[in-house]
């Protein structure tokens, strides 16, 4: 039998588009089911506004949904549901909370309201990127752009007419009546600069160096790059006093560093340089010494900053492993329940357990944008999908890990839950980014054209 006559099964890849209809209805359930759930116990009574809130949140499921089918057929069939109950469970959550202080009679207008607008906003952006953006890889001629974008919305806060000072940190712009943080839309801005630059001088951080005890090290002349990255987190933490911001840029640097490189010495001299800055800025600013003091000791300081600390892991306490039930709390009694401490609300309400389940969301959208990541066919795309789903983990590690006193509270948002329009909408828009690429990575690629016996006899003899 010739070897042009064997018989060669052709494996056709399934999109999975039936698989991701399933997941959203499953999630689309469990939101409204949650909505309901509250209304029950708060008001004891299905909410009027169900028939509203279910088809909003279904309406523009489906559609993300329809989008996909028809523009990015092969893009993971996981991500869109993940990111829609997640999204979902944050709304029927701060409508929990607007209930409560409609109960105590405390005036204020409900938020809930706006963040199902905002959904609306972040959903328009999503379809935007997956109509606009066919190819990922044509972002990488504008890597320079983008740092440059990223770097001007990071400074954006400190200029004086338009920056916002806010809860002690000066992460606001106040532009014709709206408020918004630029820093989340600079978070993808230098994702993709990172990525562009370190696609072109990957090979010179990786090859070039010295070897010290084990360890290849870069050399002095290749530590521009991280030194840079170095001084604007610090910038960050030192003009803006976020925290947060400032050490998610780092990070995602960092990660982007060794996934390029593969070279450790680039992560010891990066945690290096952190503890320095750490350091430098506890001795120096104030605002960081109240910050660690009050994750040290926030009983001792409940007057500096610990009250928010102290309430919420009280709350959490007595939710224990199972949680008091939706509805059934009092997460309102935490300040900014709604936005910075959203996560303790839920472990307050649905326990340890409701806990882990979000966390379990979370880890699953960063392994479907690492998994993205192993089969994208192109450097630059890898690099992107591990900056966009490393900005998950690291963002909701820093969150969780604050709210819990694991860590000093840094004032990030909960991605897809926390109250506010800015952290939403971006957020959106890097799951759009993540499904563009994995359509790419998933893609089938083009069969070889069928090579017959006599030019195989003929690469044979030669």
């Amino acid at each position: 039998m010739s070897i042009a006559s064997t018989s060669v099964i052709q494996v056709i890849p399934r999109t999975r588009r039936g698989v991701e209809l399933f997941l959203l209805i499953i999630a689309v359930a469990v939101a409204v089911g949650a909505y309901i759930n509250i209304g029950i116990t708060v008001q004891g009574k299905i909410p009027a506004s169900t028939g509203y809130y279910a088809a909003g949140i279904g309406v523009l499921a489906l559609v993300a949904h329809i989008t996909l089918r028809y523009k990015a057929p092969y893009a993971d069939p996981v991500l869109l549901p993940c990111a829609v109950l997640l999204n979902g469970l944050g709304l029927a959550m701060i409508h929990r909370i607007d209930l409560a202080y409609l109960v105590r009679g405390i005036e204020r207008s409900a938020a809930a309201p706006q963040q199902i607008t905002w959904t609306a906003v972040g959903v328009m952006l999503f379809l935007g990127v997956i109509l606009l953006i066919r190819d990922h890889r044509r972002l990488q001629a504008l890597t320079y752009t983008a740092g440059l974008a990223g770097l001007i919305l990071l400074i954006l806060p400190l200029v004086p007419v338009l920056g916002v000072e806010l809860k002690g940190a000066r992460i606001w712009v106040s532009l014709f009546g709206l408020s918004f943080q630029p820093g989340e839309f600079a978070k993808v801005c230098l994702v993709i600069f990172f990525a562009g630059y370190l696609v072109v001088k990957r090979d010179v951080l990786t090859l070039a160096g010295h070897r010290f005890l084990g360890l290849d090290l870069p050399r002095a002349r290749d530590l521009g790059p991280i030194l840079v990255a170095w001084a604007c987190s610090l910038g960050v933490l030192v003009f803006e006093k976020d925290l947060g911001t400032s050490l998610l840029f780092f990070g995602l640097f960092l990660t982007l560093l060794y996934v390029s490189t593969e070279r450790i010495g680039w992560i010891l001299i990066g945690g290096m340089l952190f503890a320095v800055g750490a350091w430098f800025a506890y001795a120096t600013f104030g605002h960081v010494r109240v910050r660690v003091n009050t994750w040290l000791d926030p009983f001792g300081n409940i007057d500096l900053g610990g009250f928010q600390l102290v309430t919420a892991l009280y709350g959490q306490g007595w939710g224990g492993i199972l949680g008091r039930g939706l509805g059934e709390g009092r997460p309102e009694l935490t300040p900014v329940s709604q936005s910075d401490f959203i996560m303790s609300s839920f472990a307050e309400e649905l326990g340890l357990t409701g806990l882990i389940a979000l966390i379990l969301v979370y880890t699953l959208i960063v392994e479907r944008g690492m998994r993205t990541a192993l089969g994208c066919r192109d450097i630059f795309g890898k690099l992107v999908a591990v900056g966009l789903a490393m900005s998950f983990a690291v963002q909701v590690f820093v969150v969780v890990g604050g709210v819990t006193g694991l860590i000093p509270l840094t004032g990030l948002t909960t991605p897809f839950m926390s109250l506010g329009g800015t952290s939403l909408v971006a957020n959106w828009a890097i799951i759009a980014l993540l499904l563009r690429i994995s359509d790419q990575a998933r893609r089938p690629q083009t069969p070889a054209a069928p090579v017959s016996d006599e030019t195989i006899a003929l690469a044979v003899q030669r």
